[in-house]
């Protein structure tokens, strides 16, 4: 495991923009488009309703990883979870996943739900993992082929 620490960070900081662009691209070399067309805004990662945190490596504070989460009814819904690929197998997905479900517990939330896609076998892995559980589909693509919505309970 890489040391890292976790930080809460705003959807619109500059650092945040570059993790998300970098893994638009990733999405896009698996699925194609822009790599993931759900609207997304700022404001939904803010507390009490959201929260956003960047993961970056102990020393000289290079961020490695980035995910949110924001209010969906009484969940919480995971978005735009992403780890550097030279840090990818490290821990450094599980342990913002881990943040994450803290943040959305504390908020109240009753579950942690995301939406994925079967072109991210190490996604699936991950979340099957942690305990997630497949549900019915939910949101932005519900209905399109290849996504699969999970579910873990606080």
């Amino acid at each position: 495991m890489v040391e890292i620490k976790i930080r809460s960070a705003r959807f619109d900081e500059p650092v945040v923009a570059e993790l998300v662009a970098e893994n638009m691209r990733d999405l896009s070399e698996r699925y194609g488009g822009s790599g993931d067309d759900t609207p997304i805004a700022a404001a939904d990662f803010l507390p009490p309703d959201g929260a956003f945190f960047v993961a970056v490596r102990v020393g000289d504070d290079r961020p490695v990883g980035s995910a949110g989460w924001r209010r969906h009814g009484g969940d919480a819904e995971l978005k735009r979870m992403f780890t550097r690929p030279a840090a990818r197998g490290r821990g450094v997905a599980r342990r913002l996943l881990a943040a994450i479900e803290e943040s959305a517990r504390a908020a109240g939330c009753e579950r942690v739900i995301l939406e994925t896609g079967d072109r991210q076998p190490e996604a699936i892995a991950l979340y099957e993992s942690a305990g997630y559980e497949r549900i019915e589909d939910f949101g932005y693509y519900r209905g399109h082929a290849g996504v699969l919505s999970y579910a873990k309970k606080l």
